[in-house]
């Protein structure tokens, strides 16, 4: 495919997949439910976290610990008693377990006791996104009481990983268009730095069009590497805003099985 008609062709896709209407079947369904910035912060860090699985199954289980904090993610992270941590218990998500959590909560007190946004939390490290996911993580496990088991949640690019769950909360965050979908609620990142989410069905598709190259479709390897790559590959398509292509890459992969 010439490179005039495959710039048409997922420009044809972003416009079909960056719809209002995908947003009850995606995980970004579950920040949308609040309107205090904090709140949405909150609520769609989990919700990007708990996905990897059924996109069924991340949706119920995040909306599932939104109710358990009386659907004020904010206000019960940073105002909760001893008592309220009882009913979160018995919360599991896959490998996210209860010591996880309560530590994702801990950090949350922590870290709004001295700043007003989780946009801190990445900005504070440097000026790419790749110095940004790469400080993150010393940040969010620089409480004392941090878990060991609790690192494997969190990625870096330190670790070679493509950081999927991050760039993709980056993007919910960051990117602003009047479509709906991403609450562009963050100033100090551009569209224009963010790192496209890969995950499987990205990847697959991403080869088959010749962007990348995983060399085994069946046991495909990636990492951050892909991930950059990529990007730098939908930053000549458009260079203000290239991750909008990840719902077009997304969208062929997941919905059309391309």
């Amino acid at each position: 495919m010439k490179k005039d008609n495959f710039i048409d062709f997922l420009n044809e896709k972003v416009r079909l997949y960056n719809q209002p209407s995908f947003i009850a079947g995606d995980p970004v369904s579950v920040p949308h439910h609040f309107h205090k910035k904090q709140d949405i912060e909150i609520a769609a860090f989990f919700a990007a976290v708990f996905a990897w699985g059924k996109r069924s199954t991340i949706i119920n289980k995040a909306n599932e610990l939104m109710r358990l904090m009386d659907d004020a993610p904010f206000a019960f992270c940073t105002g909760h008693t001893d008592n309220d941590l009882k009913k979160l218990l018995s919360f599991k998500h896959r490998t996210f377990n209860t010591t996880d959590l309560l530590y994702f909560i801990e950090f949350f007190k922590w870290h709004y006791s001295k700043h007003k946004s989780l946009e801190t939390a990445f900005t504070m490290h440097g000026t790419t996104i790749e110095e940004m996911l790469t400080g993150f993580p010393h940040y969010f496990f620089s409480l004392e009481d941090a878990p060991p088991r609790t690192r494997k949640h969190i990625a870096s690019p330190e670790k070679g990983s493509t950081c999927k769950r991050l760039n993709m909360f980056l993007r919910w965050m960051v990117r602003r268009d009047k479509q709906g979908v991403d609450f562009g609620i963050w100033k100090k990142i551009s569209p224009a730095q963010l790192i496209c989410p890969v995950d499987l069905h990205v990847a697959r598709v991403a080869d088959r069009f010749g962007l990348i190259d995983i060399k085994d479709r069946q046991n495909p390897v990636v990492n951050w590497k892909t991930a950059v790559t990529l990007t730098d590959y939908l930053r000549t398509l458009d260079p203000d805003d290239p991750v909008k292509y990840d719902f077009a890459l997304f969208g062929l992969g997941v919905m059309e099985k391309y």
